[in-house]
C-alpha cells in the first residue's frame, strides 16, 4: 500500500486561490444539490484543553476525504497553531488510502474562500474597502483571498494586539492597521470577522446598509457575531446544518430557524437569492463544511499527482 504524504509547504505551493475558489463553487453547488455525502461533524473534548473534530465527506468523481482537525486556544502560548489539521483521502473504487496530507493550511485558506466567494457573489459590486477583524492565521488567511472577490482599493486591520495587525498590514500594499475594531468597521463595504473570541467583536450600530458581513470563528459556547447583526441582515450559510448545536453547527446559530438561512450553492444554482437591493445588509455565517476540505484536498491531490510533488510511503 503507497500512500502520497504531502506536508505544508507542499500544500501551500500546490493551493491555487483562483482554483481553490472554482472547486469551492462546485462542491457548494452539489452539496445544495444533495450530491454530498457528509455527516454531522463530531467531536471529542479534552476537558478545559481543546478538542477534536472528525469530517468525512463524499461526492462522485472525487476520493473519499476525511479530515481529523484540533482546536487547542492555548497554543499560542507554546508557539504552535491554535488549529491543526490532518486530511486523508481514499479511493472510492476500494477503500484504499491515497493520500495523507498536511490540513492546517487547507482548513486555513478554504476558510477564507469560502468568505471570499460569499463576497463574490453577495457584497455590492461597487465594494472598494475591506474590514479584517483578526490578525491571526485567518486574518491573514482572509488577507490572501478576499481581493479575489472583489477590487479593494483599502484595506483595514484590526487587532486585539496592534502590533500583529500592523506586521499583517506589510504583506499587502492596500492594508492598513487601526486601533480599534470600531475604527476598521465604520464606512467598510465588506467586513470579515476573523477571530476566537467568545463574545461579539462588532456592534450593530456600526454597520451601514449595503454592507457584507463574513464570520468564520468557532469558541462555542460563545461566537463573535452578535444575533441582532443577524437578526437584522439576510443571512446565508454553507449548509442548514449550521444552525445545528456545536460541534456540528455554530453556536451563534443555534436554536434559530433554519429557513432564516440561504445556503451559498443555492444562490449558485440559482435556487435562492442572493443580494436584492443595494441597501441590504448581509451576513455570512460559516461553521466549516467538510465538502469544503474534500474541494480543497482533491485539488492539492491532483495536481501533486500532475507535477510529480509529495512522495509515496509503503505501509
Amino acid at each position: 500500500m503507497d500512500i502520497l504524504m504531502l506536508n505544508d509547504a507542499e500544500v501551500r505551493r500546490l493551493l491555487d486561490p483562483e482554483a481553490l475558489l472554482d472547486q469551492l463553487s462546485e462542491g457548494f453547488r452539489a452539496q445544495s444539490s444533495g450530491l454530498v455525502d457528509a455527516p454531522k461533524r463530531i467531536g471529542v473534548s479534552v476537558p478545559n484543553t481543546g478538542l477534536l473534530l472528525a469530517m468525512p465527506a463524499y461526492q462522485q468523481s472525487r476520493e473519499v476525504t476525511v479530515k481529523l482537525v484540533t482546536l487547542f486556544h492555548e497554543n499560542k502560548r507554546l508557539g504552535l497553531p491554535v488549529h491543526q489539521a490532518l486530511i486523508c483521502l481514499f479511493s472510492p473504487e476500494t477503500g484504499t488510502p491515497l493520500s495523507f496530507m498536511d490540513g492546517t493550511y487547507i482548513t486555513a485558506l478554504r476558510t477564507a474562500g469560502a468568505a471570499a466567494l460569499s463576497t463574490r457573489l453577495l457584497a455590492r459590486t461597487d465594494a472598494r474597502v475591506l474590514a479584517i477583524i483578526g490578525a491571526g492565521v485567518q486574518g491573514h488567511a482572509h488577507l490572501l483571498m478576499l481581493p479575489h472577490a472583489r477590487p479593494f482599493s483599502e484595506i483595514r486591520l484590526a487587532s486585539r494586539h496592534f502590533a500583529h495587525a500592523e506586521q499583517l498590514a506589510t504583506i499587502d500594499a492596500r492594508a492598513h492597521a487601526v486601533e480599534v475594531a470600531e475604527e476598521a468597521v465604520r464606512g467598510a463595504d465588506v467586513v470579515c470577522l476573523c477571530t476566537n473570541a467568545t463574545e461579539p467583536v462588532i456592534s450593530l450600530d456600526w454597520l451601514a446598509p449595503g454592507m457584507h458581513i463574513t464570520s468564520v470563528g468557532y469558541a462555542p459556547p460563545g461566537g463573535e457575531l452578535d444575533r441582532r447583526v443577524i437578526a437584522e441582515a439576510r443571512l446565508f450559510v454553507e449548509t442548514r446544518q449550521a444552525f445545528e448545536p456545536p460541534p456540528a453547527g455554530c453556536a451563534e446559530l443555534a436554536g434559530l430557524d433554519s429557513s432564516l438561512g440561504t445556503e451559498l450553492g443555492e444562490v449558485l444554482l440559482g435556487l435562492g437569492q442572493g443580494r436584492q437591493s443595494t441597501d441590504e445588509l448581509t451576513v455570512y455565517k460559516a461553521m466549516g463544511h467538510a465538502c469544503e476540505d474534500m474541494a480543497a484536498a482533491n485539488l492539492v491531490y491532483h495536481r501533486a499527482k500532475q507535477e510529480g510533488v509529495g512522495r509515496s510511503v509503503a505501509l
